[in-house]
């Protein structure tokens, strides 16, 4: 709800009343999906659920698209408001599902899987991240997306991916996480590729709204929505992968 709330100035909402109301209509609309699942299932099984991972898949290939043509595909929704709340909607109550679908894993034969995984890519995300900021500050020269983010670059993006690999690898070898090495790569070198996607495409919004955070919630940090822009695309991507296309039930 609070990264509704600040979704609402990429939205184009100035009023503070308009994105107190977008915030209780995303909390309601959860509320609501919560109330259709029946109790003590596993969430994932369910087309409610497997169908917002899906949608979300389909959006995040569709971000990629108008990050990398960036400022030309913004001709088509800058002025929308409509389609700038679809594209919230489609960040936000995914990243709420992927978190849910990845706890709720085989929780009524351990109640502690769905807490690894979480843990998991949680740890891949923010290892990214890191390693990302550090190779960058320490390598950097050739811009990744000038026109979207300028501060990041290529050396970043692969020292990321570098220390997302590492991690993987020591989950992989000390987590009880029961997939295979493969199946374990390929959804995680995925989710981190998908993590960086989330960055620029918050970075691509803010650029739109002319701000430079998307909020002040975080004293010092910026907003939610600041904190959590890699994890809003990671989380269901990752899940997807891992419990619906893998089938890692």
């Amino acid at each position: 709800m609070l990264a509704a709330w600040e979704w609402g100035q990429f939205a184009g909402f100035v009023s503070r009343s308009q994105r107190i109301w977008l915030a209780v209509l995303c909390g309601l609309l959860l509320a609501v999906m919560l109330f259709t699942l029946p109790s003590y299932q596993h969430a994932v099984r369910l087309p409610q659920v497997s169908g917002v991972l899906w949608a979300a898949l389909g959006w995040w290939f569709i971000a990629l698209a108008l990050v990398i043509f960036y400022p030309q595909s913004a001709n088509f929704w800058r002025y929308s408001t409509i389609w700038r709340l679809i594209f919230g909607i489609l960040t936000i109550v995914p990243f709420f599902w992927g978190m849910m679908a990845l706890r709720q894993y085989h929780y009524e034969a351990d109640h502690f899987a769905g807490a690894w995984w979480l843990l998991y890519i949680m740890f891949l995300v923010w290892g990214a991240d890191s390693g990302a900021y550090a190779f960058g500050r320490l390598f950097g020269k050739h811009k990744l997306a000038p026109k979207v983010s300028p501060g990041k670059t290529w050396e970043g993006f692969l020292g990321g991916l570098f220390t997302s690999a590492v991690i993987s690898w020591l989950f992989g070898v000390w987590a009880p996480l029961p997939v295979t090495v493969g199946v374990l790569l390929m959804c995680s070198t995925v989710a981190a590729l998908a993590s960086v996607l989330g960055d620029l495409t918050e970075s691509m919004f803010k650029r739109e709204a002319g701000i430079k955070d998307s909020g002040n919630l975080i004293p010092g940090h910026g907003g939610i929505l600041d904190r959590i822009d890699s994890l809003t695309a990671a989380v269901p991507v990752f899940t997807c992968l891992l419990l619906l296309v893998f089938g890692t039930l």
